[in-house]
């Protein structure tokens, strides 16, 4: 930074300046730790014979620190070049027609559940309504630091077991959607969309009614010729704010289809994506005849349904990535 002209690149200086943010923010981290450590030694130190509620103080102290700790060290399992980016979330019904749709609204909102507690962004920026109840599909921005190194690990087909609520008999079911999961592009990567590569639709946005409808073709939906990628965005205020969201997807759709081009391990296992359906499952969510949530994966398994439901999957998560890259498809 401190070399002549620096800073009159101003993409490389911006992109700098950032890492240098994000060591200090993780060297200050473990500084802090290092820190706490010293006091609570020293307490021990100083500590009276028999001082049971003391002992019991610096033992609650000792435990928080190594809960802070270990969540810093899983930290460092993100080294993929875009683990700390925004996230854009994709959720479709698969098999199981308005239970899937059903099942699609639920994922919804475990997953905002979920990004909520981690003090996440979300925006909504298309959403399908099913036939009869729930949700088509639905693409929402998660927006924050390591989105996508965490929601990496939901990619796949989610199966549920359920007794149906629209089932007059009461019958047990299964429904599938699909989740996939991609990192929004920063500025600094270049990917060019020229003008005659796309056609820009508009349409009126659709709405829940009454006041909620919108009486303007506010809508954009772009379709990128040469690919065949089409993206599109309804929940923004104005037809412009729609276009550029709508952009900034196709703009990371664009990307991680030339990466998985240019990768022949992500070309082989993008080409052996399986269907929305029975048997391609990468989690189960049981809530009939019994309740659990398993990962086929890992194993990892729990029969709080409910704590899941609300967005605790940070355990799921972690056990994914802490999975050696070679075994997390096996």
């Amino acid at each position: 930074m401190s070399r002549p002209g620096f800073w009159e690149d101003k993409s490389k200086s911006a992109k700098v300046t950032k890492e240098l943010k994000d060591l200090k923010e993780t060297a200050g981290l473990w500084r802090s730790y290092k820190n706490k450590y010293e006091e609570l030694k020293e307490l021990v130190s100083i500590a009276e014979a028999g001082d049971e509620n003391f002992y019991k103080e610096i033992k609650s102290n000792i435990e928080r620190l190594l809960t802070e700790i270990e969540k810093t060290q899983f930290k460092a399992t993100f080294s993929s070049e875009f683990d700390r980016n925004s996230a854009i979330l994709s959720i479709n019904a698969g098999a199981g027609g308005t239970e899937s749709c059903d099942w699609v609204s639920m994922l919804l909102r475990m997953y905002t559940r979920w990004a909520q507690n981690k003090g996440f962004r979300l925006q909504i920026s298309d959403i399908l309504a099913g036939e009869d109840a729930g949700i088509k599909n639905v693409t929402v921005r998660i927006i924050g630091d390591y989105p996508y190194g965490y929601l990496k690990s939901e990619i796949g087909v989610h199966r549920l077991v359920r007794i149906s609520p629209f089932d007059a008999n009461r019958r047990r079911h299964t429904s599938f959607a699909s989740v996939d999961v991609i990192p929004e592009i920063q500025d600094d990567i270049q990917i060019e969309i020229k003008p005659d590569d796309i056609r820009v639709d508009t349409y009126r946005a659709s709405g829940a009614g009454g006041q909620h409808v919108n009486v303007t073709d506010s809508a954009v939906r772009i379709t990128h010729l040469s690919s065949g990628i089409v993206v599109q965005c309804q929940n923004e205020r104005s037809q412009y704010q729609n276009k550029q969201v709508a952009l900034t997807i196709l703009r990371a759709r664009l990307y991680e289809k030339m990466r998985q081009e240019k990768e022949a391990k992500a070309l082989l296992e993008h080409s052996k994506k399986k269907k929305i359906e029975w048997g391609s499952q990468i989690r189960s969510y049981v809530m009939h005849p019994y309740t659990m949530v398993k990962d086929h994966r890992t194993d990892y398994e729990t029969g709080n349904v409910g704590a899941v439901m609300d967005g605790e999957l940070d355990s799921f998560m972690e056990a994914f990535l802490k999975k050696k890259p070679e075994t997390r498809n096996q």
